[in-house]
């Protein structure tokens, strides 16, 4: 049987999911390796340098440069309020005295006796790194953060915004055709993950926004929409930390698009079941997907054999796998690969390449370049 290589996102029922959680600097890690975790528990914690405020003396109190320090009423290391006078000049005689009182409060840093400028650190940032997902600590680094594991359901979507969030899986479409309007977000959905089926307007974001949900998840959505919710053009950078009150998960792609019904099928299955999502896509230089994660807490474990580590690139063609479109005239369309034909064929532009075939769920038989495909992983 022929085989190829492809790109592909994995929707699975069970595998073994591993979560690197560490901090963007040295700090305090919180649990140890065996330690059992929750998804919000915080497992690392540090603290961001505060902003540094330059303020020039020199200038504000006519000044040389080498008076500065002299004039100081606080040193280095020292706090100062907001409000507090921070340098005071000697003045004429005892008289004329000219004060400087600081705009903003922290710690006196440093004073240049060369440019004249005092910096002023403000308040330390406070950084926490979360589990992420229900789990066991199986690596534990000292100051840097951990790595959990636990056995999950597991949904990598095509595109999202927002960060990670957190709430229990809450079904709002009964069949992934039907498009997931703004009427069917309700009040009891708050600090839900809700799962649409089809096209999600931007009605629908800003009704689940009202309501609180932690995110919601659909099969499609048009980028005008995305635009409007988000007030500007995202462009191909990474995204994740938009913050517009939720995350919001496309599984399938923008346009009119119903989510893969082995999608919806898995989802709604864990209806009711604690999940973890994070919006973070990143489409060049290096991908990173979406994901929806649903942790099997108080199921039977399976045999480390049998049970797949997640990993993220891709998988092997055949006869038989689900696969995506991703390409115009195409885009979005669903089926099975029913034919991997050895040699290039010439396409309609008038350029050879290597091609497979799709049998959809209509029943019709595309061609089309193996390129313009992406595995829907189990």
């Amino acid at each position: 049987m022929a085989t190829a290589y492809t790109p592909g996102l994995r929707v699975t029922r069970r595998m073994r999911y591993r979560a690197r959680r560490v901090l963007p600097i040295a700090g305090d890690v919180l649990v140890g390796a065996g330690d059992k975790v929750a998804s919000q528990d915080v497992v690392a914690r540090t603290e961001l340098p505060g902003d540094a405020t330059p303020i020039n003396l020199a200038n504000q109190l006519s000044l040389t440069p080498a008076d500065v320090p002299g004039c100081l009423l606080k040193q280095e290391g020292e706090r100062v309020e907001a409000g507090e006078i921070l340098a005071r000049t000697k003045g004429i005689f005892g008289m004329f005295k000219g004060e400087y009182v600081s705009k903003v409060a922290g710690v006196i840093e440093s004073a240049s006796q060369v440019t004249g400028q005092v910096i002023i650190r403000g308040e330390p940032i406070p950084v926490e790194v979360r589990a992420f997902v229900t789990g066991q600590v199986i690596e534990a680094m000292p100051g840097e953060g951990v790595v959990v594991e636990a056995d999950v359901s597991f949904v990598q979507g095509i595109f999202g915004i927002g960060g990670e969030a957190f709430g229990p899986i809450v079904m709002a479409c009964e069949d992934p055709s039907q498009e997931f309007a703004p009427e069917l977000v309700h009040e009891e959905m708050q600090g839900a993950v809700v799962i649409g089926g089809a096209r999600m307007p931007g009605e629908t974001i800003r009704r689940a926004i009202d309501v609180g949900a932690a995110a919601v998840v659909s099969g499609g959505m048009d980028d005008a929409d995305l635009k409007e919710v988000l007030g500007y053009d995202l462009g191909v950078a990474i995204t994740g930390t938009e913050e517009i009150g939720l995350t919001v998960i496309i599984t399938e792609g923008f346009g009119e698009i119903a989510m893969a019904r082995q999608t919806f099928a898995l989802l709604s299955s864990r209806a009711g079941a604690a999940a973890s999502v994070n919006g973070a896509t990143q489409i060049r230089a290096g991908v990173l997907r979406p994901e929806i994660v649903i942790p099997l807490v108080g199921e039977a474990a399976e045999p480390e054999e049998d049970v797949p580590t997640a990993t993220h690139g891709g998988g092997v063609l055949e006869e038989g796998t689900l696969v995506r479109i991703i390409r115009d005239p195409y885009f979005g369309m669903i089926g099975t690969v029913a034919g991997l034909p050895s040699e290039p064929q010439v396409l309609g532009s008038g350029s050879k390449a290597r091609v497979l075939e799709v049998a959809c769920e209509s029943g019709e038989k595309l061609t089309v370049p193996r390129a313009n495909v992406e595995i829907i992983g189990g």
